[in-house]
């Protein structure tokens, strides 16, 4: 497994890191313990959960346990900012629930430090500057090294990061959005302002949902047990327009001997400010696979015409 710069930081981690956001939901303690080890044995070194992830908590718990002892190994990324109840106290970007929120997340996942934590979603009813300011707490208290943002909008990064010049506050090093061969509207403005901030990227849903694993075909039903079985995802993306993509995607990988899923990874791998795309599993096998999947470093004219392929 190749290391990559994690953006300006000093940290190194895997091309491929492990999402974490079916711990405690599709899969039980055994099968997160199972993929877990299969992650760590396979040289991956970037796990990514988040608070809400496994019902409100699990997910972070079940990692901190298969994690045990190894924890040291592996760079750690979490995340706050969504509702963790009901009742609307616990979410937002406030100084009370960020340091609320970072203290859970530490006794979860059983842990002294967060190697990256990330706000979730912007909470429009908090200036960011008290946001930051909770987290620069977090950062001299040890409990955080670096911070990041997610689901931000270009303006909203712009006045994140013009927040820390102003007020000797800590600024983000790293955004997580969604981008993929399949999802590219990040490319307008988005990606343009992660490169004015020097912003590392972690790009979530690296395979569209799916959709460039190689499991749907069209005309074919749906798989069973599948992600794309779920209305939450297959409305977004499971549609005839993106499976004739994904055939011509599949014609252009067969021609150099190359798996669709070497090209998701190459793909964005090949962007200079991604650090590492994010993949989730179910199965130690699947991890394995997506481990395996980072070999192919596209030419220029392959990665154009990877674009012409799925321009829209």
């Amino acid at each position: 497994m190749r290391l990559r710069d994690f953006g300006t930081t000093a940290l190194k981690v895997s091309a491929v890191g492990l999402g974490c956001n079916n711990f405690g939901m599709r899969l039980d303690r055994a099968a997160t313990a199972a993929v877990v080890h299969a992650a760590l044995d396979a040289g991956i070194t970037l796990f990514d959960t988040a608070d809400i992830y496994g019902n409100r908590g699990s997910s972070e718990t079940l990692l901190g346990e298969a994690l045990g002892a190894r924890r040291k190994d592996i760079v750690l990324v979490t995340k706050f900012g969504l509702p963790m109840d009901d009742g609307g106290r616990r979410q937002g970007g406030s100084r009370r629930y960020v340091l609320e929120a970072a203290e859970a997340s530490l006794r979860r996942l059983a842990t002294d430090w967060i190697d990256v934590y990330y706000y979730h979603r912007p909470d429009p009813r908090t200036p960011i500057e008290e946001t930051l300011g909770a987290l620069d707490e977090l950062k001299r208290a040890g409990k955080v090294r670096h911070i990041g943002c997610s689901n931000f909008s270009p303006a909203q990064i712009d006045a994140a990061q013009a927040a820390p010049r102003q007020k000797a506050l800590p600024a983000f090093v790293t955004a997580q959005d969604q981008y993929s061969l399949l999802a590219r509207e990040i490319e307008h403005d988005l990606l343009p302002a992660l490169e004015r901030h020097k912003l590392a990227l972690l790009p979530y849903f690296p395979l569209a949902s799916g959709m460039l694993s190689g499991k749907y075909r069209l005309g074919r039903p749906v798989p069973a047990g599948t992600r794309l079985g779920n209305p939450r995802y297959s409305d977004r993306v499971l549609n005839d327009a993106n499976l004739r993509i994904v055939e011509r995607l599949e014609q252009f990988c067969a021609a150099r001997g190359r798996t669709l899923l070497q090209l998701a990874f190459g793909w964005l791998l090949a962007k200079p400010l991604v650090a590492s795309v994010i993949a989730g599993a179910s199965t130690p096998e699947q991890v394995r696979q997506n481990a395996a999947a980072t070999g192919w470093e596209l030419t220029p004219d392959e990665i154009a015409e990877a674009d012409r392929i799925t321009r829209r």
